[in-house]
């Protein structure tokens, strides 16, 4: 029979921790949909389900909140991401119900209130 021992011998100095690098905050922004009267509630809704994946009732709750307020926030995201979405809806189109409409929705970019802090 062969018998192994090993002994455990300390280590005479001592490691150094790594400080664990600090998760990086990114600054989010909102991207706002503005009202104006060129364009129907179909045409939001379509636009808000196609652009950003929302759904029918939710898409629907955010056509009305810019009819009534004059403007909502349809996304929060990166800054890269929140120009991305708001040149769509830009790039969206006029809406076909309407003869008299002249080109896409607009949209802008504001920090969110956490980044004001």
């Amino acid at each position: 029979m062969l018998f192994y021992f090993m002994e455990v011998i300390a280590p005479t100095h001592k490691r150094k921790t790594q400080a664990r690098p600090r998760e990086q905050h990114i600054p989010r922004y909102h991207v706002i949909l503005l009202d104006d009267d060129e364009h129907t509630y179909d045409y939001v809704i379509e636009m808000l389900m196609k652009i950003f994946n929302h759904g029918r009732e939710r898409a629907f709750l955010m056509a009305c909140e810019v009819d009534a307020r004059g403007r909502v926030i349809v996304d929060t995201t990166t800054l890269e991401r929140a120009e991305f979405k708001r040149d769509q809806i830009h790039a969206y189109g006029a809406d076909w119900r309407i003869p008299h409409c002249k080109g896409s929705m607009s949209a802008c970019i504001e920090p969110s209130e956490d980044e004001c802090l």
